[in-house]
């Protein structure tokens, strides 16, 4: 018996074993239970999504021998005519070869005949679009007032050239592209009942290249077992495909994240070693970016079309938002510029070092030696000190708060702190002096008054530190930290930020801890409350002092002025 394609062979027989389109099959269900029926039906689509399959089970509902229903029987000779494609009652037309207004005049003649053995005489008009105008004018009155024996089906991939005469005569259904995790799904059930070995990352392989046809996905299934000598690996799909492993996509995204230039140049030199697509290399580093902003947004939306949402929530929490945002926009322009590089390598690699070269830095004050920076912030390829030639301080103000520096320099302590520079000390309703503890070569404050101070020091970035912020440091016995977050942040939080929070703590203090982090009331401020504190505390203190000003004060009362207190920016902010 000669070889019957997949896409043949698992084309649905009934409503039941349709995959996808819930929302017509429904619609269709419903009217041929409650006998109420349209005599006029049209599909709409692209490729390989379903409405010629919908359209012949329909016809099978309509002339069941066993009465009309959503669930013909499939054994009696009308069902049996239909799906074998033999029946006289289901006249199936293919538009395209049949334009002219005299086949449709033809077509129309017979409309006025009962069906031969059916219930109905049923017209399929597959791509109806192609008819010529005139062929329209001539469906028109039939299409709206039909003999009571006749449906018309209709189908098309191109509903914007129907006129909209046509429209108005027919119940119209939109069939939706199917997502690649609803083709996954189907394609696994069929490889298992065909018996034929498959990996789970090919399917997702097949599933993205579908672009949302059923029909397509089946077809490269076929030809991706022919190509596998009967079974379906990464390697061979992806090989057929031409696609780019993404493997070495997450690796160029971990060397961003770190940094890393050289690690980054040396991904791309082990990535020229397989003939890669660099354009294509550089599409799928955008469409990352892209699933990895929004993971950092809206965590529940992320996108698993690829089967690796754990993965990009991992790198949601490596890489800080803008990060995130920069690196697009720079691959996003890469893309135009890569064209006019030397050759696509060269034009990748550029790209990639643009992104570490132009990541935003932590300024440090000049004042400040980067010898007393703490160890988190000074191993940072990220910290940056501007200092003219003269070794005076630039204009522009430091991008890290010196009170945060400060506070995590080596052997200083509070009193160190300039009088001008350090904040004030949060309120707390927690009793008693604040436990002090040795972490590596200093004292760290183990308090909540002390916590702001200690986070900066941790070198924690995007919504992990967002996470951190804000978190309230509730108790601290021995080894053991309890940390309460804030209940409008629950939403973005995971296990995978309670580890990075850890390691970071035993990092800086040198030592294993136990850490826990649990929503819920807060009793004292977080680091982002303690920072909005001391914002309105320089903000007032910023407005008594213009208000207390009697120069200012003249003025006011000499030109009978009023002092804009919403255009008062404090200095240091």
């Amino acid at each position: 018996m000669s070889y019957q394609v997949l896409a043949r062979k698992w084309r649905p027989k009934s409503f039941r074993e349709m995959v996808g389109q819930e929302h017509v099959l429904q619609a269709l269900v419903n009217a041929l239970d409650h006998d109420r029926l349209h005599h006029a039906y049209l599909f709409t689509g692209t490729r390989g999504v379903g409405k010629t399959t919908i359209a012949r089970i329909l016809a099978k509902c309509l002339n069941c021998e066993t009465g009309v229903s959503s669930e013909p029987c499939g054994q009696c000779s009308s069902c049996l005519e239909i799906a074998e494609g033999r029946s006289v009652d289901l006249l199936e037309v293919d538009a395209a070869s049949r334009t002219k207004v005299e086949d449709t005049r033809e077509l129309l003649e017979n409309v006025q005949y009962a069906p031969t053995r059916s219930r109905y005489k049923v017209y399929l008009i597959d791509e109806v679009h192609m008819l010529s105008a005139h062929s329209f004018n001539a469906l028109l009155k039939t299409l709206e007032e039909p003999p009571p024996h006749v449906k018309f089906l209709l189908a098309t991939t191109d509903p914007q050239k129907l006129p909209v005469t046509i429209l108005s005569r027919c119940l119209q259904f939109n069939l939706k592209n199917m997502p690649p995790e609803q083709i996954v799904g189907h394609l696994r059930n069929v490889l298992e009942q065909e018996m034929v070995s498959f990996e789970e990352p090919a399917l997702y392989l097949l599933g993205r290249a579908a672009a949302g046809s059923m029909r397509d996905a089946l077809s490269l299934t076929d030809q991706a077992i022919a190509f596998g000598s009967g079974k379906l690996s990464e390697a061979d799909v992806r090989s057929m495909l031409g696609s780019v492993d993404l493997g070495f996509v997450y690796e160029l995204l971990d060397a961003l994240a770190a940094g890393d230039a050289a690690a980054l140049l040396q991904r791309v030199a082990h990535m020229a070693e397989h003939a890669p697509d660099f354009e294509g290399s550089l599409d799928e580093l955008i469409s990352m970016l892209h699933r990895v902003a929004v993971a950092q947004v809206v965590p529940a939306a992320i996108d698993n079309s690829w089967g690796d949402a754990e993965r990009i929530s991992g790198l949601a929490a490596t890489i800080t938002a803008e990060d995130t945002q920069l690196f697009y926009q720079i691959a996003l322009n890469g893309k135009r510029d890569i064209a006019f590089a030397a050759d696509p390598r060269s034009g990748f690699e550029m790209i990639l070092l643009r992104m570490v070269a132009f990541r935003p830095a932590a300024v440090l004050d000049a004042a400040v030696d980067l010898q007393e920076v703490p160890p988190a912030l000074a191993a940072s390829s990220d910290v940056a000190r501007e200092v003219d030639p003269q070794g005076k301080k630039p204009p522009r103000e430091p991008a890290v708060p010196a009170p945060a520096l400060f506070a995590g320099l080596a052997g200083q302590t509070a009193a160190a702190i300039p009088a001008a520079a350090a904040p004030a000390a949060p309120e707390t309703t927690t009793p008693g002096p604040a436990p002090v503890v040795e972490g590596g070569n200093r004292a760290v404050d183990l308090s909540p008054q002390g916590w702001p101070a200690l986070l900066e020091q941790l070198g924690l970035r995007g919504i992990v530190y967002n996470i951190a912020s804000n978190c309230e440091l509730r108790s601290c016995a021995g080894d053991a930290l309890q940390f309460v977050l804030d209940p409008a942040n629950v939403s973005l939080y995971n296990p995978g930020h309670l580890e990075q929070i850890r390691k970071a703590l035993e990092q800086q203090l040198g030592r294993s801890l136990s850490v826990e982090i649990e929503p819920g009331a807060l009793q004292a401020e977080t680091p982002v409350q303690a920072r909005q504190r001391q914002a309105r505390e320089r903000q007032q203190s910023a407005v008594a002092s213009l208000e207390a000003d009697p120069v200012l004060r003249d003025l006011i009362k000499r030109f009978d002025g009023e002092l804009d207190r919403a255009s008062i920016v404090p200095v240091d902010s």
